[in-house]
């Protein structure tokens, strides 16, 4: 935005909000100009931090005003640039909408404001023996899981982001507000705008309040680790545990320049091979019963090295080995820049794309570790890049595109839960074919002038190119 224009919308949300919540300061500018993800930088230009969906109705209208974006923000920890303004344009951060406003017991609900992180909401939860399932690794805030359709280690079982929401309260880009379900387990009622506002990614409304799904917390988990000659006996042995109808709670894959990595970085001193990160939960009994079934499928399939662990302490050392991975290969490799690639295939074809994956790093001569959420298919090429050397920058692109092109040849997608932002964009058009006019369709109607978030997950309009 022009210099003159900045200082008046910051003058009439300053009004709104106070001095304290409206802000030009360069460092919080440039504090919301990033996240987690290689994309470059670009600090906003009005950072404002409301308090409740009227001021978030009202800083909407705002914008709508004068013709400028919103930026939705939670933590920033999104992977494909999803918070950075590229157009400029007023950030609304929403780490003060961060109250828990409801937990109904009987109903396994709770009702949230989106600046709520995961974390935050399991220590409340866990007073009234339940749990928030979705396990993205980040502590993340609620508002930007949904918003990105996150899901990561526990979707096996209990399904992504999109499973547990049941209503959203949503301010649209004329600064109305709707909620978009209800509080019944189930309707035939109308279109399912649940669906369609999770995973929109900040490009049709801004979350205010959401109503989502908790569990009761299982009387008694295990977890375990299991090593394979080759990723095939891996796949092969999730498949069958699955097939089996044995109720595994989490199942990762960890290959083995990855499993070198976690030996370095924890000074453990596991086997060098595919290995498979389990857990399972659920009443004593019948837990017992499925460890049993578990170790006779494992053994079938050539699993030379497992080890199961019951009591807390164990069974988090065993998942930190897992959980920080990727702080790991930062570590190791200081001065490089985390690049993570994420593609979801069919499960009888992850076997094949981990293989080309592992050909292709190893071809480029990149340094990368393969890790994935082996029970849906969705796996991560951890790459760490000098982005200094423009040579390899060029070839983690490259990479980056024969894996997606080696998924969406198969029928998967370009993304399994870190979104498309500014990163997958290229390839919307590939994956959806004519159904991607039908969204755009849907977003033009919503957003006529293209205000909310503006160039992540839809390609810029013409009118604003």
């Amino acid at each position: 935005m022009a210099v003159q224009s900045t200082e008046l919308i910051l003058d009439e949300l300053k009004k709104l909000l106070g001095e304290e919540r409206a802000t030009s300061n360069d460092t919080v500018r440039d504090l919301h100009g990033r996240d987690e993800s290689y994309h470059a930088v670009r600090p906003a230009d009005i950072v404002v931090f409301p308090e409740t969906t009227d001021e978030v109705s009202a800083i909407v209208k705002t914008a709508a005003k004068h013709k400028v974006p919103i930026v939705p923000f939670g933590l920033g920890s999104s992977l494909e640039g999803h918070v950075i303004p590229y157009n400029g344009g007023i950030t609304i951060d929403f780490s003060l909408m961060n109250k828990i406003l409801e937990i109904r017991e009987d109903d396994f609900l709770v009702r949230v404001q989106p600046g709520v992180t995961r974390t935050q909401l399991n220590k409340e939860l866990k007073k009234r023996g339940l749990f928030f399932s979705v396990d993205p690794g980040a502590d993340a805030t609620l508002g930007g899981m949904a918003a990105t359709n996150a899901s990561g280690t526990t979707t096996v079982k209990y399904g992504v982001m999109r499973d547990q929401v049941r209503d959203l309260e949503v301010v649209l880009a004329d600064g109305s507000v709707i909620h978009t379900g209800s509080l019944a387990a189930k309707s035939a009622s109308g279109l399912h705008l649940n669906g369609l506002f999770v995973g929109s990614e900040g490009t049709l409304g801004c979350f205010t309040e959401l109503t989502l799904r908790v569990y009761g917390i299982p009387e008694q988990i295990a977890a375990a680790r299991a090593s394979f000659p080759t990723i095939d006996d891996a796949v092969t042995a999730v498949v069958s545990i699955q097939q089996a109808g044995v109720p595994i709670s989490r199942v990762e894959l960890v290959d083995e320049p990855s499993m070198q990595q976690v030996n370095r970085h924890a000074g453990t001193d596991y086997p060098v091979k595919p290995t498979l990160f389990l857990e399972f939960s659920g009443n004593v009994a019948g837990l017992r019963q499925d460890i049993e079934f578990t170790k006779e499928i494992v053994s079938d399939l050539g699993c030379d090295n497992l080890e199961f662990e019951m009591d807390q302490e164990g069974m988090n050392r065993l998942w930190e080995a897992r959980h920080h991975l990727a702080y790991s290969y930062i570590h190791s490799n200081p001065g490089r820049k985390m690049m993570v690639t994420d593609v979801c295939v069919p499960i009888s074809e992850l076997a094949g794309a981990v293989h080309h994956a592992r050909e292709t790093v190893d071809r480029m001569g990149l340094i990368g570790g393969i890790t994935g959420h082996v029970g849906d298919g969705n796996f991560h090429i951890i790459l760490m890049i000098d982005m200094n050397n423009p040579e390899e920058v060029k070839k983690s692109e490259q990479l980056n595109e024969a894996i997606v092109s080696y998924a969406l040849d198969r029928n998967g997608t370009c993304t399994g839960e870190h979104g498309v932002g500014v990163g997958k964009l290229k390839y919307q058009a590939r994956e959806h074919g004519a159904a991607l006019a039908v969204m755009e369709t849907i977003k033009r109607a919503l957003d006529p002038d293209h205000l909310m978030n503006p160039g992540k997950l839809f390609s810029p309009s013409k009118e604003d190119a």
